[in-house]
Formats: C-alpha cells, sequence, structure tokens
C-alpha cells in the first residue's frame, strides 16, 4: 500500500509542482508556501483519528507536497546570484537535519510514551510551523512583479503546467538539467524505500547500528551542504561541482552493490553524504540562469521531476530486487521470523551471491547516464533578460498582451543561452 500512495502523491506533485511554482512567480511566495506546508502536514493528526482518511489524504496530499519548490524560488528572491549556493545548501542541510533527529526523536518517545503522544507532538510542530510563516515569514516576490491584487487575472499559459513542459522541449539547457536530475534522483528514491531493510536483512546491522548509520550520514550530509559546497562552487565552478556529485553518486551505489561487509556500507556511506551536493548545486545552476519572474515554474519543474522520481523508484528498486530473487520483507514479519533465513533471499556471504545489491548497480549506471548527459550543459550563460522585471510592472495589466505577443512569449527559451 505504502508504494502505491507513493506512487499517487509522485505523479500528483509532477503534475502539480510547475502549476504551483508558475502561480507563486504570479501572486507571491507565501501563501503558497504556507498553502503546501499546511497540505504536507494535514495527513499528521488523522494517523491517530483516522487511518482511512489518513491514506486517503496522504495519497492527495502530493498535489501540494511540493514545499522545495516554493522554498527555493523565495530563497532566490532574497538572495544574490553568488550567495544561491550556500543558501541552498543550508536548505538541503536543515532537511537532512529533520532526517537525522526526528526518526529518532519519535521512535523514543514512541517507545517511552504511546504513539499517540508522538502523533500529537508532530501536530504541534506542525502547527508552530503554519504560525511562522503567517506571522514571521515576510513575501519575498518584488511588489512590481506582482499583479494588484488576487483578482487580477493571469493568463492560461503562465499558469498552465503542461505549458511549462512544452518549454522543456524548446530549451536544450532545462532539457538537459530536468534529464540529469531524473536519471539521477531515481536510483536515489528508490534507495530511500529499501536501503534501510537492505541493512537489517542482507548485511545483518542491527536496528541500533541503523539507526547510527542514519545519523553519521546525516551529520556528514549537513558538513558536505554548508562547507564543501561553498568552497567548490568557488574553486571549481557550478557544473564541475555537480559532475564531481553524481561522480560520488556513482561510487556509492556501485559501493553498495557490491558490498557484503558492514565497513563497506560505512564506507559507502560517507561517499553518499558526499553526493548530497549535487542537487542543491543543480537548484542553484537552475536559478542562476532563469528570469526572476521564472525561479517559481523552473524550480517547480525540478521538484516535478523528483517527486516523479519519488513514485517511480521505489518500484524500480521492488522489481530488480525481484527478479534477483532478494526478498526484503517488512520488519514485524522478520522479527516473527528471528534469525531463520528465508531459502529464497540473497546472502552476500554465499558464494553464489556475486552481486549482493542488483538495484543499487542498476542505479549506478543510471546516473552514469545522468553523468554524460550533464557534461552537455553549458556552464556559463550569458546575462538575465534585461527586460525581464517589466512583465509584471504594470500589474494586472501585464496579463492582457494579445494573442500574437502570448505565442510569442511561449517559444521563448526557459533559461538564457541555451545553446550547447
Amino acid at each position: 500500500m505504502s508504494t502505491s500512495i507513493g506512487q499517487k502523491k509522485g505523479l500528483l506533485s509532477f503534475l502539480s509542482a510547475p502549476l504551483i511554482g508558475a502561480l507563486s512567480d504570479v501572486w507571491g511566495r507565501k501563501s503558497f508556501l504556507l498553502l503546501t506546508v499546511f497540505f504536507t502536514c494535514a495527513p499528521i493528526p488523522l494517523m491517530k483519528i483516522s487511518p482511512w482518511w489518513y491514506f486517503a489524504v496522504i495519497s492527495m496530499s502530493g498535489v501540494f507536497a511540493v514545499t522545495f519548490s516554493v522554498i527555493f524560488a523565495y530563497v532566490a528572491d532574497i538572495t544574490q546570484e553568488h550567495e544561491r549556493s550556500t543558501a541552498y545548501g543550508l536548505v538541503s542541510a536543515t532537511f537532512a537535519a529533520s532526517l537525522v533527529t526526528s526518526p529518532a526523536i519519535g521512535a523514543y518517545l514512541s517507545q517511552a510514551y504511546g504513539d499517540t503522544l508522538v502523533v500529537v507532538l508532530a501536530s504541534g510542530v506542525a502547527l508552530l510551523d503554519i504560525g511562522f510563516i503567517l506571522l514571521a515569514v515576510p513575501e519575498s516576490l518584488p511588489e512590481e512583479m506582482r499583479p494588484v491584487s488576487w483578482g487580477a487575472p493571469i493568463s492560461w499559459e503562465q499558469a498552465d503546467p503542461f505549458a511549462s513542459l512544452r518549454k522543456v522541449g524548446q530549451d536544450s539547457t532545462v532539457l538537459l538539467i530536468c534529464i540529469t536530475v531524473f536519471l539521477s534522483y531515481l536510483p536515489e528514491a528508490g534507495q530511500y524505500s529499501s536501503f534501510f531493510l537492505y541493512l537489517r536483512q542482507v548485511i545483518g546491522f542491527s536496528s541500533e547500528t541503523v539507526a547510527a548509520f542514519i545519523g553519521v550520514v546525516g551529520i556528514l550530509s549537513i558538513l558536505a551542504q554548508t562547507v564543501v559546497l561553498g568552497i567548490l562552487m568557488r574553486s571549481i565552478g557550478n557544473k564541475n561541482t555537480i559532475l564531481l556529485g553524481l561522480g560520488f553518486q556513482i561510487l556509492q551505489l556501485a559501493w553498495y552493490g557490491f558490498g557484503s561487509q558492514p565497513w563497506m556500507m560505512w564506507a559507502a556511506g560517507a561517499v553518499a553524504a558526499m553526493s548530497s551536493i549535487t542537487f542543491p548545486a543543480i537548484s542553484a545552476m537552475v536559478s542562476r540562469n532563469a528570469d526572476p519572474d521564472q525561479q517559481g515554474v523552473v524550480q517547480g519543474m525540478i521538484t516535478g521531476i523528483r517527486g516523479l522520481c519519488n513514485g517511480l523508484g521505489p518500484a524500480l528498486y521492488g522489481f530488480v530486487f525481484y527478479l534477483f530473487h532478494v526478498e526484503l520483507n517488512e520488519m514485524a514479519e522478520v522479527e516473527t521470523l528471528g534469525k531463520a533465513s528465508k531459502p529464497n533471499m540473497a546472502n552476500p556471504t554465499d558464494e553464489s551471491s556475486i552481486i549482493p545489491g542488483p538495484p543499487f548497480l542498476f542505479g549506478a549506471c543510471s546516473v552514469l547516464l545522468s553523468l554524460l548527459v550533464a557534461l552537455f550543459i553549458p556552464e556559463h550563460n550569458l546575462a538575465l533578460r534585461s527586460g525581464s522585471h517589466k512583465k509584471h510592472s504594470n500589474g494586472a495589466q501585464t496579463h492582457t498582451h494579445s494573442p500574437q505577443a502570448g505565442g510569442a512569449e511561449g517559444k521563448e527559451p526557459l533559461l538564457e543561452d541555451s545553446s550547447v
């Protein structure tokens, strides 16, 4: 069921992220930041109120679970071009920090006080987040780039998500970046769905060791996305930082695929932390080369592709595990079985099992293709169009172009100087 929910959420995110990003380019970031955070957190209290409604709401929440696209567009509004890679790294590092701390806190509170307290506490934190956005977060989109009021009409060309996707085929730079993101994040999304079960059942990690592994890799990822990313961006440039991150990801996945000993997983985890620099570096490149009034839509396209990968990746990894007769069970079933080995589960200590983790090798091949595509992404694009700020300077009049003018705008490249 969780795989089916993930697939629905991923598809809905893929379709809605460009639309929400485009709307935030017109009406401002704060309202859509509040909207996406609210619907992302809405399923939490339903875990105790009604499991049926929880699964229904969490399946549909994918429409609005695109907070990253709005946040990255917000960051682009308030930072200078040379500051964005560091800012994006801080955002990603904050997310990594939450992934490190929240499972450990939740597990401890659940064991000590029960699941109800965890749900209540999580709901309270979500309410605090929503209140903070309402009271403390200012609007970042400049007034001259927004209509006079929310009642001002916008053209369908601006809000149509399929129009945004059509622009991918019209701009070779956007197309290359989107392909790079898809091929690199697809195995990462699949890895998230199965890797910790893989560590428990195939490599032999205990639950405490898995928790320690998550903590160590999370801390290293925070350091990589804050300290290392800034140094690399200044020293070797944006494109080379992306290529280096993809190289680390290939090494990490190959090591996961061939590794059969716990120390190999720890070493590969350190490499995985270094590969976390890829996404903020890609987001910085997209933001740096997009017009100020298109930050939301371009970040939405990247977020949408990642959402699609979140739906497809787990299914892909599950299928490859099935092909190679590697069976990963839910932990409750594993605890019931105890230490009894299953006859159809590949064991890395068996001589017949040459490749303990075949999906990870498939993922390494996918990232290798991503790296080859990324080689063709232009390193430097021309300066932003001088007229980009003028599109919204007249408020609602901006959206009343003639059909001829609208058609001409639709053919403009989404990013500047897309020549390869």
